[in-house]
């Protein structure tokens, strides 16, 4: 049997991330504009790529309905102008959505079956609010397979504060709080422009275009946060402050055989080392990156002390805070989320993790002292991704400095 070939991220964009509802910037965009979007964008960074040599795309939705329905993977390639011997499919893993798009046509690369992917993910959270449309089959909750709790991701988050005291809503703040100032920071250094692809925009006002994300508060403060509502519960620890938002917008990355790239002249960013899925209890989603973390390392016979660049998405505050706390890892340490993460940029469900490979990828060009990072998030209905990647600019010689 052939050994398995290497797999490399070559580049990776995405829109800007929007608010969803009415006065949210995309609200009179359609969805799958959106990724046709970063689509075209990602083809133009890389004009040495045939467009007739891409094998696959592949596209996730979390709700596969309208302008985010109708086999988005191959809608968005015919959209997108490739030759209609390109196919595509849509894939769902709620949140996990574009991470799985990755690893599934990455699987596909390393079998030899592609050697070059598109994957990527979009939701409009403001055309299709989570759940809507969906019908939980009522034995979930007659038969006590899911408390009822679990299809509310705010109440998710409330019960791990109850599961791990020591995760106190002050610590979550500060979590948020330092997401939207390392955000800023990042901007103002120009760190996340340049993965950006602007989209036209339309209002009552006329037409604009956005270059920017649109969820950033960098004017946030602990006190701010402090006095915020606890929606989910009376007394509650979680708040509109301390999670991600809800959000429009979209990703795509270019993935290929170690061989085509070479052959190309593309440029590795990063390669694949490992990934893992795995499923917790529905009503504590969020501990779910905690044993795909594991399994992942397991795979690839790394530890956690050999992962130099963290990426996880920060759907809630104590989501991350408890995957912190499980590996022993400071809630400051600089590794993890250098430019910030979801709760200051959003968190569209199924492009986020693109978004994650995005910031990883350039993390990985400053930081050639760093050999593995991993980029990891929950899942809704009880799971978790991980996702280990290699520098390819790694220098054993390079100094362990941290800026």
């Amino acid at each position: 049997m052939a050994e398995k070939s290497e797999v490399v991220f070559v580049d990776g964009v995405r829109t800007p991330f929007g608010r969803a509802g009415e006065k949210g910037m995309y609200w009179n965009t359609r969805a799958d504009d959106l990724v046709v979007k970063a689509m075209l964008g990602l083809l133009e960074r890389n004009p040495n790529v045939p467009k007739e040599r891409i094998d696959e795309v592949a596209i996730a939705a979390t709700t596969q309905t309208g302008d985010q329905g109708l086999t988005i993977g191959r809608t968005a390639a015919l959209l997108a102008g490739l030759p209609k011997s390109v196919p595509g499919f849509a894939i769902d893993r709620m949140c996990a959505g574009a991470m799985t798009a990755v690893t599934t046509t990455g699987s596909g690369i390393a079998f030899g079956a592609y050697d070059l992917v598109i994957a990527g993910g979009v939701e409009h959270m403001g055309h299709h609010p989570m759940g809507a449309g969906a019908d939980p089959n009522p034995r979930f909750v007659s038969e006590r397979l899911v408390d009822a709790e679990a299809l509310n991701m705010g109440n998710t988050a409330e019960r791990i504060h109850d599961r791990f005291p020591q995760l106190t809503k002050e610590r979550s703040d500060h979590y948020a709080l330092r997401s939207q100032q390392k955000v800023a920071a990042a901007y103002a250094a120009g760190k996340i422009q340049p993965d950006l692809i602007s989209v036209a925009t339309r209002s009552e006002s006329g037409w604009g275009l956005a270059t920017i994300d649109e969820a950033p508060r960098p004017e946030t403060t602990m006190e701010g946060l402090s006095n915020l509502r606890t929606p989910f519960r009376p007394h509650g620890r979680v708040t509109a402050g301390n999670s991600s938002g809800l959000n429009d917008g979209a990703t795509a990355a270019l993935l290929a055989s170690g061989e085509v790239a070479r052959e190309l002249g593309l440029t590795a960013k990063m390669r694949l080392v490992s990934f893992a899925f795995a499923g917790v209890e529905p009503e504590i989603m969020g501990i779910g990156p905690v044993p795909s973390t594991e399994k992942a390392l397991k795979k690839a016979g790394l530890s956690i002390t050999d992962i130099g660049l963290f990426e996880l998405n920060e759907a809630f505050a104590v989501q991350v805070l408890s995957f912190l706390d499980h590996f022993g890892i400071d809630d400051d340490d600089e590794r993890v989320n250098e430019y910030g993460g979801a709760i200051a940029i959003g968190h569209p469900l199924a492009s986020s993790g693109v978004r994650l490979m995005n910031q990883l990828a350039r993390q990985f060009s400053e930081h050639p002292e760093v050999q593995y990072g991993l980029t990891a998030m929950c899942v809704g209905l009880g799971q978790g991704g991980t996702v280990i990647w290699e520098n390819p600019n790694y220098d054993r010689k390079a100094k362990k400095a941290r800026r």
